[in-house]
């Protein structure tokens, strides 16, 4: 067994006082900086490999409808200006310890994108390709936000006959309802719902 360790989308604007800031952000970036202190001393939570997401998007076009310009944003398939490449928005939370990072991922360049899987690594691989070269076979997916980039991240790696656990003491989302919809939908798709005991 191979485990890797997904890091989704642990950023400055999906942070408090960011742009997409969710509840609980800075909470899940230092509990995932335990984590991986808890992974490198070989607890139970130990992993091979982690990959860490970012969006990525252009600063000079809508990304595809997926930033909100003629119109105010719905929340659901248009937002606020958000992870524009290279702005301090875009960096990871300064909570979140990235020296473990063994693959950096970058989505969204100019188009919408939720899922990890749709981020190529800063060698040119997709994740697909990550997994398959490095025999990864278990997945543990933590980051933001519950409801749309860590769901999307965990049905995809499930989808890609992945075992995935989704640690939900290390996520945290837009909004309740939707976010315990999500971790409902994934472990209904296969995936187990654990708590890491990390945060804090």
């Amino acid at each position: 067994m191979t485990r890797a360790l997904f890091i989704v989308d642990v950023q400055n604007d999906f942070t408090e006082g960011g742009a997409l800031g969710v509840e609980g952000g800075a909470v899940v970036a230092a509990g995932i900086t335990r984590l991986l202190a808890a992974s490198a001393a070989g607890d139970d939570f130990s992993y091979d490999v982690v990959i860490a997401s970012r969006d990525w998007h252009d600063g000079d076009n809508d990304n595809g409808g997926h930033f909100a310009t003629s119109s105010p944003p719905d929340f659901v398939d248009s937002w606020p200006v958000h992870c524009v490449a290279g702005t301090p928005g875009a960096n990871y939370h300064p909570g979140l310890d990235t020296s473990a990072v063994d693959v950096h991922v970058k989505k969204g360049m100019g188009e919408p994108s939720y899922s990890l899987f749709q981020g190529v690594s800063d060698g040119g691989e997709t994740v697909l390709q990550v997994l398959d070269r490095l025999g990864v076979t278990d997945v543990d997916v933590v980051g933001l936000a519950t409801d749309y980039c860590v769901r999307a991240s965990a049905l995809d790696a499930l989808a890609a006959g992945r075992r995935v656990r989704v640690l939900s003491d290390l996520v945290a989302g837009v909004a309740l309802e939707s976010s315990v919809a999500a971790l409902r939908e994934v472990e209904a798709a296969g995936a187990v719902v654990v708590s890491s005991g990390l945060a804090g």
